[in-house]
């Protein structure tokens, strides 16, 4: 049986999401740089990876795309960064790790990065620009929107719905059927037992507003 060859892949920007990202290559996608809007980070990372301005989005235009920023502090501005890459849709990774398990019965939009060991079961759907964290588990039914980061080692019980633009932290359990607005924070180890208002921050055990 041929071997497929690995496809170029860009990752933007050389940030923690970023460096994880490498671990989640696999057989199918081959680094072709970081790319990243700061000079003091352009030219060659300590681990020997090239760093490059964003011209290489242009210059590499048979190179994918996995655009992954963001972090607590700036998860709101994820869309703006992404869109402002000026990419095509179509050139956005869908990049899975080798050791993380989706359900053929599950949805994966464009720019998504699933970390070793996720899984995603029966009819979940993920939107576009999602990063998922290690050791999460999206359970059945749920919908998870667009630009949204999550955690590693979060539960998330079927049938609940995380909006647009969301951050759930590491060690975060949602119980199942409940609805987390668009732009919505949810603080590391907290137990969400309600619905969270959009624009809302909440942590704790119950989770409460900060």
């Amino acid at each position: 049986m041929t071997r497929v060859r690995p496809r170029p892949l860009l990752i933007f920007p050389l940030n923690g999401n970023g460096l994880e990202a490498l671990d989640c290559l696999g057989e199918d996608w081959e680094l072709a740089g970081f790319v990243d809007d700061t000079p003091e980070k352009q030219g060659r990372s300590p681990w020997g990876h090239p760093v490059l301005g964003r011209e290489a989005l242009r210059a590499r235009d048979d190179a994918a795309v996995l655009a992954v920023p963001g972090s607590p502090t700036s998860y709101r501005e994820r869309r703006k960064l992404i869109e402002g890459l000026g990419v095509a849709p179509e050139r956005f990774a869908r990049v899975v790790h080798p050791r993380a398990r989706v359900s053929p019965l599950a949805t994966l939009g464009r720019n998504v990065l699933l970390m070793a060991g996720v899984v995603v079961t029966a009819n979940a759907v993920i939107g576009d620009h999602v990063c998922v964290l290690p050791n999460t588990v999206i359970h059945h039914d749920v919908v998870i929107g667009d630009y949204t980061l999550v955690g590693s080692q979060v539960v998330i019980a079927g049938g609940t719905t995380v909006g647009a633009c969301c951050y759930i932290g590491s060690g975060s359990r949602l119980k199942n059927g409940i609805r987390v607005g668009d732009e919505a924070l949810i603080g590391m180890g907290s137990n969400v037992l309600r619905d969270v208002p959009a624009g809302a921050r909440v942590a704790g055990n119950p989770a409460r507003p900060l």
